[in-house]
């Protein structure tokens, strides 16, 4: 009964955010699928600059959980002021990381897209390519505002236990993507047709009222998201308290940054063996991230609830959902692999593109899928660790990790070796099985077990 009452608890938070997150998500398919019809230069251009995204999304994703893990074990705890001190902490790594990214794609944009650019292919032009991403990234980066704005809201809404509101404002926020990828992408009802251009613009647009709705809302009802009452007032945060979240968040930020900046550099890595493994990747992923949201968000919620656990001082309890948890989250995304390799014959003929680029969409399909259910033990592992401050650990545990180990296998295998590229893909996959056999050994000691907030008023 007791393991049933703590999955009640878990679906109920992570639902809407697999829906919210899934709708963010849907952006990036229904892109996807519409500039999939422009040719596979439109989809490569697509894809590289999705790839440089990512790895902002990831960064301000990671900048935003440390100030989350106290967020959570304030709210947890009773103290009101706690939870603003860390809201407003999230707004200046915010505003940190709308600087470093623009900055980054507005001097070093072109640099980043080349490096995806050097495999050789007969079916691709590169200059095409490089033109049609050039035109993407431009309106993107106008992208980057409201996205923030809407992560530090939708975080902390989370961690003070509303998943709603991020769920309705990401409804809104699909809906206006799907219309303006309609009109602005094939110019109808008059408007000009604008290609990419047109796929980015509708992000631009969903992106805003997204930002708008969660904003607005959250505001409306300050009186029951007591945190956002007199929030505004200051910027400043209590010197001690600042120190000990920056601490705790320098470790996440770099770990999610680096992680990010692996994946892309996997890519990249990939992309020597043929643009059109780009492609492929992309239309793998296109599909797959709109799926791993599920094993995403259970992270998360049990981030959250340990989180909310371990401020209450229930150390034990903690520590046993905490493993009734993990394999809670493993056994749900054995039906997503189901899902995936059912459907990963389909998926790939919506795009027009070559017969190849095809083929190894539906084979990095089924690859993910195959380890999916390693992701979600290891994402709830992962957040174990991180919900209790230890974020030196996994930072070890996940970036280092990739950078040390699976980065320098990819780059072997793919320089001296000529292994095909589906067996590359598996076997750097199958090394994440290293990472949950030591995650495993450390949340069963209990290393993680930490109430960071005791004490406090």
């Amino acid at each position: 009964m007791k393991n049933k009452e703590i999955y009640s608890r878990a679906l109920k938070l992570a639902v809407p955010m697999m829906i919210q997150n899934g709708i963010t998500n849907m952006v990036g398919l229904i892109d996807n699928l519409m500039v999939g019809s422009l040719g596979t230069e439109a989809v490569t251009a697509v894809s590289i600059i999705g790839q440089l995204i990512f790895v902002f999304n990831l960064a301000v994703f990671g900048g935003l959980s440390g100030p989350g893990i106290y967020t959570a074990q304030f709210f947890g705890q009773g103290n009101k002021e706690g939870v603003k001190s860390a809201f407003r902490m999230k707004l200046l790594i915010g505003i940190f990381c709308i600087v470093a990214g623009l900055s980054a794609f507005i001097f070093g944009g072109e640099g980043l897209i080349s490096l995806y650019l050097s495999g050789e292919s007969a079916d691709i032009d590169k200059v095409l390519t490089m033109n049609r991403a050039l035109e993407y990234l431009t309106v993107m980066l106008f992208t980057l505002l409201p996205f923030v704005i809407t992560q530090i809201y939708a975080t902390t809404l989370r961690e003070t236990g509303d998943s709603l509101k991020p769920m309705i404002a990401g409804i809104c926020s699909v809906v206006i993507d799907i219309v303006f990828n309609y009109l602005l992408i094939y110019g109808k009802l008059g408007l000009p047709a604008l290609g990419v251009r047109g796929a980015a613009i509708a992000t631009l647009l969903a992106r805003i009222v997204e930002m708008l709705v969660i904003v607005v809302w959250s505001h409306v009802k300050r009186n029951k998201h007591e945190f956002l009452q007199g929030v505004y007032r200051t910027l400043l945060v209590p010197k001690e308290l600042a120190g000990k979240i920056i601490r705790k968040s320098l470790p996440i930020f770099l770990n999610e940054f680096l992680w990010a900046g692996g994946i892309a550099a996997l890519t990249q890595r990939y992309s020597t063996r043929g643009l059109e493994i780009v492609a492929g990747i992309n239309i793998s992923n296109a599909i797959c991230n709109l799926l791993n949201v599920v094993f995403v968000a259970m992270g998360s919620a049990v981030g959250i609830l340990i989180g909310q656990t371990l401020g209450a001082s229930q150390y034990e309890k903690a520590k046993k959902d905490s493993f009734s948890l993990m394999w809670f989250t493993g056994g749900i995304c054995l039906i997503l692999t189901a899902a995936l390799i059912g459907i990963s014959g389909v998926f790939p003929t919506f795009y027009d593109t070559t017969e190849t680029v095809r083929d190894y969409g539906r084979m990095f399909i089924i690859i993910t899928a195959l380890f999916f259910p390693v992701q979600g033990f290891l994402n709830a592992l992962y957040f174990t660790l991180r919900s209790g401050g230890k974020t030196l650990v996994t930072f070890l545990f996940d970036s280092v990790y990739s950078w040390a180990v699976t980065i320098p296998v990819a780059y072997f295998l793919c320089e001296f070796t000529s292994l095909d590229i589906f067996l590359i893909y598996a076997i750097v996959q199958s090394l994440d099985f290293i990472k949950i056999l030591i995650g495993f050994i450390l949340v069963k000691k209990g290393v993680w077990i930490s109430n960071l907030v005791e004490n406090k008023d």
